[in-house]
């Protein structure tokens, strides 16, 4: 190692460049006109897989993006190899405004909201008959959920050979929430896959439920070719065994719409949900908030709803409907 003593010669230093004074520092961030568009099919550990052109491509987040994170079901501008080739890695520089956002947090104390699916139009709630029990909770927290994101609700109802879905169907009446109702002959033929395709037709549909009530199995008949593992209850706890570890993104045959299958939850928190705007999805009780007092939770002695119902501008079930929804922030899942 070479040593300078007290007064060295200005030749012998040596000054290595300094990069920010080279290139300042700018906002300005290039737009990435010629950006492949894509759709996000998966995320499994900072690797995305992307479809673009009819090929997928696995991409990583670029760094300019900071925190903002890429999701099941988001459109993305990527640039980098888009051949798809193997062993190739694109880059995904920008996320293009989303038209509907799914989100839950773990608890309904949870400060930190999870995005689950992004641009989704139809949330299907999946909720097994028997083997494991419905949760009633659960399918209303759901449809909260779904009402706030600005999706369309639809109920698929399985394992109807082991219970009568006609008790479950009551309570949800009044909601109007289209409904479907499968057994494991209907699955095995054929059959429950045709009716659940036509209602997905043309859509974007994210399935939610429990592990256990059957949503692989059913994702695995609407999509053959793209098996996914599934698993079975287990007899002592009476839940299912989490085999979906990650949300995939499918083309239903013929192009005819999408299902975004996601694994399943023990829970859904609504901390990042405002009850207030739960009531948009009620548009015969809508009107009738014009007399409440301000900031109503529309479940107290002066709510006006009590008298709009009384004058027969809306079913009273329905009112009942909206205020379970809105209390269920309040009640475990399992109540």
């Amino acid at each position: 190692m070479r040593r300078y003593g007290k007064n060295p010669d200005e030749d012998d230093i040596r000054v290595r460049p300094n990069p920010k004074g080279n290139r300042p520092r700018t906002n300005i961030r290039p737009k990435h006109a010629d950006a492949g568009e894509g759709l996000v099919l998966t995320v499994d550990r900072g690797r995305l897989t992307c479809l673009i052109d009819g090929r997928t491509v696995t991409a990583m987040k670029a760094r300019e993006l900071g925190r903002k994170s890429a999701v099941v079901g988001d459109r993305v501008a990527v640039v980098g190899d888009l051949t798809g080739a193997k062993d190739t890695l694109a880059r995904i520089v920008r996320v293009e405004p989303r038209s509907s956002t799914l989100r839950r947090t773990a608890d309904d104390d949870d400060p930190f909201e999870r995005v689950v699916v992004a641009n989704a139009d139809q949330l299907a709630i999946v909720t097994a008959l028997a083997d494991p029990e419905p949760r009633p909770r659960l399918i209303d927290r759901c449809l909260v959920a779904a009402y706030d994101a600005g999706l369309d609700p639809l109920l698929v109802l399985t394992k109807s050979d082991l219970a009568s879905p006609d008790a479950l169907l009551e309570s949800y009446g009044a909601l109007g929430v289209p409904y479907i109702v499968t057994n494991r002959d209907e699955l095995a033929d054929g059959s429950a896959a045709d009716r659940v395709r036509d209602s997905l037709a043309g859509r974007m549909t994210a399935f939610v439920g429990h592990s256990g009530v059957g949503k692989t199995t059913l994702v695995n008949a609407l999509v053959p070719e793209r098996r996914r593992a599934t698993g079975h209850v287990n007899a002592v706890t009476g839940r299912g065994r989490h085999t979906t570890t990650s949300a995939l993104a499918l083309p239903l045959p013929g192009d005819s719409g999408w299902v975004i299958d996601t694994p399943g939850v023990r829970s859904f928190g609504l901390a990042h949900i405002d009850p207030s705007r739960v009531i948009h999805a009620f548009p015969d009780l809508e009107p009738g908030t014009a007399g409440c007092p301000r900031a109503c939770s529309h479940d107290e002695p002066d709510c006006a709803l009590d008298a709009w119902v009384t004058d027969g501008h809306a079913d009273p079930a329905r009112l009942y409907s909206l205020r379970r929804l809105l209390a269920t922030r309040e009640r475990r899942e399992g109540d």
